[in-house]
């Protein structure tokens, strides 16, 4: 006996009229529930990413300006991690600027994938450079004092914009591997 059930073949609901008259409203194609502000493609996206460059362009335009930062293999990572943000940072930027101009999603899974390992591959160099820059910084500072000869203060500046675009690639990792795992 095929009897149809209730659960298999729910009872059919009339759909809600499509407009009232007078009543401007856009319709519901296309509408993105998932796009958190954070995310790529957003506004939000974009001023993290935007974040990110700026804070990693800072540290790597102040430690390249002193002249024994080669000297230390801590800055010498410091600036290729910043380099590294920076260019990340930039990319990611521009690719958020075309989705918001043409008006597309990149919450698909091959991007949102691609941007959660890029993101967290550059933000932990970016935290192990700032943190190794940091404790050289500390010894050179408060155990050796030689401040006197060496650049303190550029290296602090540097060590701290790092931290900054550590902190502001946090949130764009977390968001996008939050995406990723609740799928």
């Amino acid at each position: 006996m095929s009897v149809s059930h209730a659960s298999v073949h729910p009872v059919p609901v009339e759909a809600p009229p499509l407009q009232t008259e007078g009543a401007n409203v856009p319709p519901a194609i296309g509408v993105r529930m998932k796009d958190i502000q954070g995310m790529p493609g957003t506004i939000g996206g974009l001023s993290l990413r935007l974040a990110q460059f700026i804070f990693a362009i800072v540290a790597l335009c102040v430690m390249v300006t002193t002249s024994d930062f080669p000297s230390v293999t801590a800055f010498c990572y410091l600036v290729a991690a910043a380099g590294l943000q920076s260019l990340w940072s930039l990319s990611l930027a521009i690719a958020d600027i075309y989705a918001l101009l043409v008006g597309r999603s990149l919450q698909n899974y091959r991007t949102v994938s691609l941007f959660a390992v890029g993101d967290g591959v550059t933000s932990t160099l970016t935290f192990a450079a700032a943190c190794a820059s940091a404790g050289i910084t500390v010894l050179i500072g408060n155990d050796l004092g030689s401040c006197g000869q060496n650049h303190c203060t550029e290296f602090e500046t540097a060590t701290a914009m790092a931290f900054l675009s550590w902190f502001s690639a946090l949130p764009s990792f977390l968001l996008n591997f939050w995406s990723l795992a609740s799928r």
